[in-house]
């Protein structure tokens, strides 16, 4: 506990006020007040990262009642990481959102609110410090991300939200269905007391629910084969939502999987599990970027390229299970750091896509002549988030992909170097076809409007914030160590 003020609970208030304050003001509305309020929560995330670094993991009791008669919130440095990233997304987006529903309206009326709810509801996962409460806010966040889906109407982003509400519920209820069974075994659900409980001879009912509750999070992360609803989602949707969901709302299941695997789960986790997840994310990378480089809507090619992207992160399970710590601390490092490095640049490639998008009239790889003359800026940002994807020096990707390259040669699992390398080349070669075709002239008949500039240095900032993760992760790795080892 801190004297004074603590920016943990605000961190989950402050979203859900300006969020009800948004639907009260009316349709439209709130876009000013949820970028104020955001600029004040990146400060209070910068508070808490400064508190945890001089002070250590510490958690918070709702109210003056603790667990098991009230809830706890716990955060740590990977706690904290995320919380950061979250607002440091969030808070450009909004701005870049406020210009694109000035120049496209069509979605506008509903979206602050829900985004209110959605940055609540990731605020309070990564603070969680119980199973089901972690339940609690990811059946919130899914329904804030689907609502995000639906909100431009029409008949395939409708479809694609009610695909997507189907994935989400299935995987919320395999996940509750494994809370139902720790419950069941050990009459607790706080992640403090089952962590010291579970260990290798821990009943099929406790593995079984290792099992659900992770596979219900990759089918929310949508880790190939689970991602069937992901593109559709991500490349039909406006393009801030595309944005958000893309670089916060995919990571946030992921960092259960992460704290679940490594903390609660660690004692029945086999080298064999984890060679299956590592090819997962493999295939991944491999059939993501190859559908990518298929596409010719410029928003489905940015869609499959998270599939591929998502396949990076999954790397780091085989590569932090059963092997020596240095090559496991690497691990987790450049796990979380390609989280990082991912969540700004694809936040940046989506909001520069939809800069063309808006510019030209349309979706359309092939008719995208002229936007590296009348739009340099936003072919600049695709362009700068393309060299983080690809994992090019000094981006972050770098950084996240050095830290794996070591954690796979000190493993002796070179094969995943392999999968790296080529998954790099295969970034390489659809960020260079939309480049390409950007720099044509344009064809007959098409027009490249001007943009308001809002939108070019909202995403500029991103992909720049991408680049600086690989020149300033070191204070990043310190954060993360809080509340880790000894």
């Amino acid at each position: 506990m801190t004297d004074g003020f603590d920016p943990l609970p605000w961190l989950i208030v402050l979203p859900l006020a300006w969020g009800t304050l948004a639907f009260v003001l009316g349709p439209g509305r709130g876009a000013r007040l949820a970028i104020a309020a955001l600029a004040v929560q990146t400060l209070l995330a910068l508070q808490l990262a400064g508190e945890l670094v001089d002070g250590g993991a510490r958690a918070y009791a709702v109210g003056g009642w603790g667990a098991p008669l009230g809830i706890d919130l716990y955060a740590d440095g990977l706690a904290g990481v995320m919380l950061l990233l979250t607002q440091a997304v969030a808070l450009p987006l909004a701005v870049y959102a406020r210009g694109y529903f000035a120049a496209t309206p069509k979605g506008r009326d509903v979206f602050w609110p829900v985004t209110g709810l959605l940055v609540a509801a990731l605020n309070a996962l990564f603070v969680s410090a119980d199973v089901f409460n972690i339940y609690v806010t990811l059946e919130l966040l899914g329904l804030a991300a689907v609502g995000l889906v639906a909100i431009a109407g029409g008949t395939a982003p409708v479809t694609a939200a009610l695909r997507y509400l189907l994935a989400t519920l299935l995987g919320s209820g395999a996940y509750l269905l494994g809370v139902a069974l720790l419950y069941g075994t050990y009459g607790s659900v706080s992640l403090e007391v089952l962590a010291p409980l579970i260990d290798g001879d821990a009943p099929r009912a406790v593995v079984l629910a290792a099992a659900l509750m992770l596979a219900g999070l990759m089918l929310k992360t949508a880790l190939f084969p689970f991602h069937f609803w992901l593109p559709p989602a991500h490349g039909g949707a406006p393009a801030p939502v595309s944005a958000l969901l893309s670089a916060l709302v995919i990571k946030a299941s992921f960092y259960l999987v992460v704290r679940l695997w490594l903390d609660l789960f660690e004692p029945l986790v086999t080298a064999a599990a984890a060679q299956l997840i590592g090819a997962l994310g493999a295939a991944a990378i491999v059939w993501g970027s190859l559908l990518a480089l298929t596409q010719t809507r410029l928003k489905m090619l940015v869609a499959y390229s998270t599939v591929a992207q998502i396949g990076y992160l999954f790397l780091l399970f085989p590569l932090a299970t059963l092997v020596p710590p240095a090559a496991a601390d690497s691990a987790l490092q450049g796990g979380v750091m390609q989280a990082l490095a991912h969540g700004l640049a694809k936040a940046a490639m989506f909001a520069a896509a939809g800069g063309m998008i808006v510019a030209t009239g349309r979706d359309d790889i092939n008719r995208l002549g002229g936007v590296g003359a009348r739009l340099p800026l936003t072919l600049f940002t695709f362009g700068l988030a393309g060299v983080t994807l690809m994992g090019l020096p000094p981006s972050g990707g770098f950084s996240a992909k050095w830290l794996l390259l070591q954690a796979a040669l000190e493993s002796g699992q070179w094969w995943w170097v392999a999968v790296m390398v080529a998954g790099g080349l295969l970034t390489a070669a659809y960020v260079f076809k939309v480049l390409r075709r950007a720099f044509l002239p344009v064809a007959e008949g098409d027009s490249v409007t001007p943009v308001p500039r809002v939108l070019e240095v909202s995403a500029f900032a991103l992909a720049l914030a991408a680049i600086l993760l690989g020149l300033t992760g070191a204070p990043v790795m310190d954060l993360l160590a809080v509340g880790r080892g000894a």
